[in-house]
């Protein structure tokens, strides 16, 4: 039986008569269509559309989600996303009524639980950074990258050193970060990687200089590599008169080992939905809050949460702010990711984040030591809580890391990240995290030995999979620039699978 059989579209279900509900009968004297819409905008016909009963739709939809691929669902190993699994405790508490009802209208004596929330919150991700303060507002990693940006360029405007126009980005850094810096207005210098994997320190000696305004760095970076020289690093940075950026999509790696603000970084951004318990994909929620060295405090953006045991209303929200950069998004923050991060923290403590970065850790140099047979590991050494693969030795075969990847999913087991970062060739990014028990890591392994077997022995099973997805593997390019965003019937001459 074909997949279409065994899960039609909602638009091919139903038949005439079909209901999901009646409506009780009209009590008041009805007014014709004419009456309220002007006459063009009125159809000839009735709309195409299905006569469906509940059941029906309720089968519709959740056909749907036994399609799509999930961290409930199966191995989610996807490189440079850190966080997969969330306690569900903390979605429970994030649709508590006391927060999920608040609006930021509200006066602030009638929300003082949600700013105590905010107010402690910032206080924990300071501790965990090593820094002074932070703003919560930034809506996103990408977000708390361009605040953290701006507040570069306040601080070095308010010591005349406008000419300080260049960042410094190595060749290794999320894609993010070369973007948002052009976006502030700077020009991007890439320094390029050393041979184990860091930052080379000879050539960012050779970059840095009067027209440096900061370094952007992810430590450890998207290979997984903890920077060996980052002290030396910040330091020369330091001297020249830059401003060091902490990338921090990759804090999972670190909790309670280390904190970037000892290492010498001023401004550090969090993703509190790849570190602190928010389910991370699909566009969001999302949030990224940036903390910051006290020089910079007075230019963080408007609102911050402050505290006064004097007031009626003790925490409250400071607009009064005159170096600030001003207002970077609408109201204080996605508040409810907040509160599954601010949960994570409080239940967790200084001991669980930490055995949660020393697990993933673990986890992620098991998978890196037991793979390294099977597949080329550019860089031999240990990684933090992820580590980056190549399938070279399947490329000499005809087999590339999307290959791998796509066979992948006929396991159920959704893809890592190919090709990136872009310095290895054939990249496969894994990332186990600290959730995964060693049965399931176990298992990860011998499919991934498997394909490469079959990568030497039926290279072709691999070049057509997935062969079991309800979609087999599609024209990406084609999708790309010709995307099909809603359903049509069939139409005479369309080649596509039943004009979809």
């Amino acid at each position: 039986m074909s997949p279409r059989k065994e899960f039609p579209l909602l638009m091919e279900r139903g038949a005439p008569g079909r209901r999901a509900y009646l409506l009780p009968d009209l009590d008041v004297p009805a007014q014709p269509l004419k009456d309220l819409i002007p006459g063009e905008y009125l159809r000839e016909e009735p709309a195409p559309i299905p006569e469906l009963s509940e059941l029906e739709v309720a089968r519709h939809f959740v056909g749907l989600s036994r399609r799509n691929h999930g961290v409930d669902v199966g191995f989610y190993p996807l490189g440079s996303c850190t966080m997969k699994y969330n306690p569900k405790v903390n979605e429970d508490l994030a649709s508590l009524a006391g927060f999920a009802n608040l609006h930021p209208y509200q006066p602030e004596e009638t929300v003082q639980g949600a700013l105590q929330l905010m107010y402690e919150l910032e206080q924990h991700l300071c501790e965990i950074a090593g820094l002074h303060r932070a703003t919560l507002t930034p809506a996103a990693g990408a977000h708390g990258e361009l605040t953290g940006l701006m507040l570069i360029k306040a601080y070095h405007h308010s010591l005349g050193q406008d000419e300080r126009d260049e960042i410094i980005i190595p060749d290794a850094a999320h894609g993010t970060n070369p973007a948002s810096a052009a976006m502030c207005g700077y020009k991007v210098v890439e320094v390029p990687s050393n041979e184990r994997g860091g930052v080379s320190v000879k050539d960012l000696e050779r970059l840095v200089g009067p027209k440096t305004a900061g370094l952007m760095l992810t430590n450890p970076n998207t290979l997984g590599l903890f920077d060996e020289e980052i002290l030396a690093i910040t330091d020369m940075v330091r001297a020249a008169g830059g401003l060091l950026y902490y990338d921090g999509a990759n804090a999972n790696a670190i909790l309670g080992k280390c904190r970037p603000g000892d290492m010498g970084f001023d401004i550090v951004h969090f993703n509190l939905h790849k570190t602190f318990s928010t389910p991370h994909g699909g566009g969001g929620p999302g949030s990224g809050p940036i903390a910051v060295r006290d020089m910079l405090v007075p230019f963080l953006p408007t609102p911050v949460v402050e505290k006064r045991e004097d007031r009626r209303a003790s925490y409250f929200l400071d607009y009064d702010r005159p170096s600030a950069i001003g207002k970077i998004k609408g109201f204080y923050g996605n508040f409810l990711v907040m509160v599954r991060a601010y949960a994570y923290i409080r239940t967790m403590g200084p001991e669980g984040l930490r055995q949660a970065s020393e697990d993933a850790v673990l986890s992620a140099n098991y998978l890196m030591e037991r793979l390294r047979e099977f597949y080329h590991l550019p860089y031999p050494r240990i990684c933090m809580h992820e580590f980056v693969l190549s399938a070279s030795r399947q490329k000499a075969l005809g087999v590339a890391a999307q290959d791998v990847a796509k066979r992948l999913l006929d396991y159920g087991i959704h893809a890592p990240t190919v090709y990136f970062p872009l310095i290895v060739e054939e990249a496969l990014m894994i990332e186990p995290t600290e959730t995964e028990p060693k049965a399931v890591l176990d298992e990860f392994i011998d499919i991934m030995a498997a394909i490469a077997k079959e990568a030497e022995e039926s290279p072709e099973q691999l070049k057509t999979a997935p062969h079991y997805t309800v979609v087999g593997r599609l024209d990406e390019t084609r999708a790309a620039r010709h995307p099909v965003l809603r359903w049509r019937g069939a139409v005479e001459g369309d080649t596509t699978r039943d004009g979809r």
